[in-house]
Formats: C-alpha cells, structure tokens, sequence
C-alpha cells in the first residue's frame, strides 16, 4: 500500500548528500522532530470521513522541539528504575528497583538489523487509562462489597486526585519520546476518567488534565464522611489506633491523612494537547448498570449511604454483576430499599448527580477545560448534535487517530459496538485509505479490550441495532492495512496481544491503570525504519512521584508517593497487572501496508 511520505522522509531525502559527514542518528532524529513538531490535533467530526472534513478546525500545536538534537534517553520512565516492594511479607515499603529492559516482538514482522540508524519517527502520544479518580464519599458506592472483589473499595482511593495530578507533572517533564527523542504529541484517555459517573468526579477530571485547583471532597466541607471513619473493621482507619482488617495486615496509622486527602490539590495541566475517550466507569453508575434510572439519580445526591452488608447478600449481589444479570440495577435496587435502616446519614450533595452522556461531552466543550487544547478534548458540536462520544484526529501528519465509544448503554461492565458506530468506523478507514498516496496510518482508541467486547446486550435507545464484539472488531481492523495498533486498557493489566488473521496483523496495545499497582501510563511511538517494517516503541511511565514515602509528609507530592504503596499493598491486589516483560516496554515490529 503506498504511503505519503513524512515531512521528515522527504528532508532526509533531499539531503542525504549534504549529510554524509554528520552522524546519521542525529540527523535523523532532527529532521524527526522537525515532522513532529509541525503536526497537528484536531477533531474531525463524526459521520464524516477523515477525507472529507472540511471547515475551520480548532488547532492544537505540539510542544516545541528544543534546539539541540534529541536522542533516545531512559531517565524518568520504567527503563531507569521501577518500585520494587522491600521485604518478602506483611506490609511493604516501595523503594527504587531494577529497570524494565525493552523487549523486540518479532510476532508479525521480523526485525531487521540497521534499522536504529535509518528509523524516521512517524509520531508519539501518552496514553492514560483508568485514571478512577473517586468521590470517596459517594452514596452510591458499594464498598461493603470488598469480600467480593477488590475494586469495590481500595485502601488510596482518597489520594486518587493526587495520584494523577503527580502522573501529569510526570509527562510534563518527559525530555520527548524516550525511544526515538521526538517530541510528544498529545495525551490519549482511554476511559474510566471518573469512577462513579459523578459531576464532581468529571470536574476533577478536566481540572486535572487541563490545569486548575481542586478540593476532592464532597458533602459536607468541614470533615470526611465515608466509611474510613465509620468505626467498621471491614476498612482501614488512618487517623486511629482503631485494629482493623487492614492494621492487623500491617497498615499503618497516620495522622491527619483524612484531612490531607479532602485538601485542595493543584494541577498544572498538561503541557501538550490531549484527547478524551469514554470508559464504562464514566457512563454507567457504578460502572455496570444501565443509566437514566431516577431512583439512583436520588440516591446520589442524597443523605444515606450504605456502609456494611451480609456477606451472604454481597456475594448473590456481586455474583449477579459478574454474570450480567442485573444490567439495570434492579436487584441493586431492592437491596438498598430493604437496608434503608441500616444506612448512615451523610450530607446531601448535588455535585454528586450522574452525568449523561451530552453532558459528558458538553463539559469536554467547556472553555473553562480548554488547557493546551484541542477545544472540545476530540468531542465536537457535531458529537452532541449525533449523541455521539465517537470521533477522529490526527495525531500528527502521517498518523489519524480513531477514538471508540466501547460503553453499553443496556448496562454490565463489558462492552460492543453498535452497528451505526461500527459503520462509521468502516466507513473512516475506507475514506483514509482512499486519499492519494494511501493516507495515514491509523491508531484505534477504545475503553474495553479486544477480550472484554461480549456484552451484546441492546441499546435501550436503539433496540434493533445490532451490538459487536471484540472478535468481529479485530476482523474490521486487520482487513485495513493502514491500522497498525488498537490502543486500549479496562482490564486494568499490561497486555500486548499480536493479531494475526487471514486478511492483515496488527497489535493490540493494553495498558495497566493507574488506581491499582503498579500505577502506570504508557509513551507509544511510531517509526518509519525504511526497510519494509514499522516499529512501535512501547515505554511505561510511572507518576513523578517518589518511590519512597515518608508518613509524616502529607503534602501534596507525598500523597502521591503514599498512593502508589497503599495499591501495592491493597488486600486483594493482582500483582500481575504488571505483565510480562514482553507486555511492557517493547519494540513492535510490523509489515509495512
């Protein structure tokens, strides 16, 4: 398939002559950023092609490349130093650890030797996923279901805001890509920004990725009001000598950190463009009953919650969940009618009413969020005219973004495609592939994973559409050859997952999250190495955050370095969401379309 040649390919070759004296890496990695740094992010609408956008579209420049050439470097990703547990048991200290060595995957193309030197970088973005920033104090929370499943309630959970603000400053002191020097494009979210599809959850969330102040507290201003307080054994109490569950493990106890955790956290937002997309956490409440229920809507911004429940009736509850038995939340919905009695006043809050999807969008529009742009984060006037949370980009000249909407809106926590989307999709790809000289490549964006795409339940606002899954996703996919990567996460775990199907390949890019450990993000790179192959660079990031903590430091920055080792430490943590060496800081080698 041909392709149109980058900014960089075409300097390189009109003057290759001129260069036969100057080191050829730095060359190339100049003549790299100089394609880069001249790209461009903006949203192009849905329900139409890439080829046939036309109008006025809000630009969003990328950071500047610095004067001096740029070169590969390891410093403040997981290639320099990753937190490593101290000791073998009980509760563990974090402290610096070995580096992850970055691994060449063969799977669908070889590896060619020589190509370090003629490599020409295409592009390269960040991608956050499951950021979860929570309202801790929600009503709507279903914590007493910890026995059930760990993600029901988590021991950081308070410091969530912190933990992201110290992942921005993280990105914002990256020297480029670490893999080929080139500059960062944008940032990419690939779902589940908030946790409890909350107002004040999507506030925090936009303050945090595009800069201003925020309070993570709730209810009532004066004091925390959620079960870290509540006297039950069943969570960890911080500020007292209190032996719960979780001290008797070995937490520790820690003055004032209630307080410290509701305190006002302040985000510098992103230095760089950034580019939103919708996770079932941020559709659904609870993250997997299906929305527009009045009843719950009630229950959000009201003055009970519910702290503790009969194990027996958690587990029916939970068993339910997982099974996708109730994806309207009827079952929910009685058990809370019957424990009415046995609930806790807390103090009412309508910040804390769901958002639905226009409003989702709406916010994304606000200029109040605008940060480093693009207007709208991805989302367009077009989006809120169609209902739509769907949409296309470009990530830099040669490389168009593609941005799913996974949620379904009949409910459960997995996810499809309707067929209007999947349409569209189709119809994006073709429209790419048909422009002269072959188009862009393309890299897919989605919440759910190719694994957890089996909820076909009905959209209730569209009940003939037909609902697709991950399978029929990855067919669509590698029939374009243009496609070289299907970026996501959900499953909270580092997974690359090389597609190989009769009609084309590509990689399927999941990233862990950065609630549970190991708390990561990931810097993904595209490079034209001029031999037939493509290669995408995979590098994991940690927050700036220290690996060390210090209880008596409650600061902001301390938060955050307390955050990363509460998660390690959480009853029920999985400690293989890190995956295996080959899951995290990679070089993938693709055939060239």
């Amino acid at each position: 398939m041909s392709r149109i040649r980058s900014v960089a390919t075409a300097a390189q070759s009109a003057t290759h002559s001129a260069v036969s004296a100057v080191d050829r890496r730095a060359f190339l990695a100049t003549t790299g950023a100089v394609s880069l740094s001249a790209g461009i992010g903006y949203a192009l609408r849905p329900g139409t092609s890439h080829a046939a956008a036309s109008g006025p579209a809000p630009v969003a420049l990328s950071r500047q490349a610095p004067a001096a050439p740029l070169a590969p470097y390891r410093g403040g990703t997981t290639l320099g130093a990753v937190a490593t547990p101290r000791g073998t048991s009980g509760y563990r200290r974090l402290g610096d650890g070995p580096a992850w060595d970055r691994v060449v995957r063969g799977d669908l193309a070889a590896a060619k030797n020589g190509r370090e030197g003629r490599r020409t970088p295409l592009a390269a973005f960040v991608q956050f996923t499951d950021l979860h920033l929570v309202d801790v104090q929600h009503p709507l929370r279903y914590e007493y279901l910890r026995a059930q499943t760990a993600s029901a309630w988590r021991p950081q959970e308070a410091l969530s805001v912190a933990g992201a603000v110290a992942l921005v400053e993280r990105v914002n002191a990256l020297r480029g890509a670490p893999a080929t020097g080139s500059p960062l494009h944008c940032v990419v979210t690939t779902g589940d920004n908030t946790d409890n599809n909350s107002r004040s959850e999507l506030d925090w969330f936009l303050k945090t990725m595009s800069g201003g102040r925020i309070t993570p507290n709730t209810g009532d201003p004066r004091r925390y009001e959620g079960v870290q307080d509540s006297g039950l054994k069943l969570y960890w109490h911080p500020d007292d000598t209190r032996r719960d569950a979780d001290k008797a493990l070995g937490f520790p106890q820690i003055n004032g950190f209630l307080e410290a955790a509701l305190r006002e956290v302040n985000s510098p937002g992103l230095g760089l463009p950034w580019f939103s997309t919708v996770g079932n956490h941020d559709a659904l409440p609870g993250g997997c009953w299906g929305p527009g229920d009045s009843y719950f809507s009630e229950f959000a911004v009201g003055g009970r919650k519910l702290m503790s429940l009969d194990e027996s009736r958690g587990a029916a509850l939970w068993k339910a969940v997982k099974k996708g038995r109730d994806p309207k939340g009827a079952h929910f919905k009685e058990l809370l009618k019957s424990e009415a009695r046995r609930m806790r006043s807390v103090t009412p809050d309508e910040s804390r009413a769901p958002f639905t999807p226009a409003e989702y969008v709406k916010a994304h529009l606000d200029p109040a969020y605008k940060g480093h742009g693009p207007a709208g984060h991805g989302y367009t006037q077009e989006n809120l005219d169609a209902g739509t949370q769907y949409y296309s980009f470009h990530i830099s000249d040669d490389v168009l973004g593609i941005s799913l909407d996974s949620t379904d809106p009949g409910g459960h926590y997995e996810g499809s495609l309707g067929t209007a989307q999947l349409d569209w999709l189709e119809r994006e790809l073709k429209a790419n592939e048909a422009k002269d000289g072959g188009g862009s490549y393309v890299i897919v964006f989605s919440h759910h994973t190719s694994k957890t795409m089996h909820n076909l339940r009905q959209d209730p606002d569209r009940p003939r559409e037909g609902r697709h899954g991950g399978d029929e996703i990855v067919a669509l996919l590698a029939r374009h050859r243009s496609v070289l990567a299907w970026v996501n996460g959900h499953s909270h775990k580092n997974d690359i997952t090389a597609h190989q199907t009769p009609r084309g390949s590509l990689w399927e890019i999941s990233t862990a999250s950065h609630i549970d450990f190991p708390q990561l993000a990931r810097v993904v790179e595209l490079s034209d190495n001029h031999d037939g192959t493509i290669s995408l660079f995979t590098t994991l990031i940690e927050s700036s955050a220290p690996h060390r903590t210090d209880y008596a430091d409650l600061s902001q920055t301390g938060l955050a370095a307390l955050y990363r080792e509460l998660s390690f430490n959480a009853p029920g943590a999985k400690p293989a969401l890190g995956g295996e060496p080959g899951d995290r800081n990679t070089e993938l080698i693709l055939k060239k379309g």
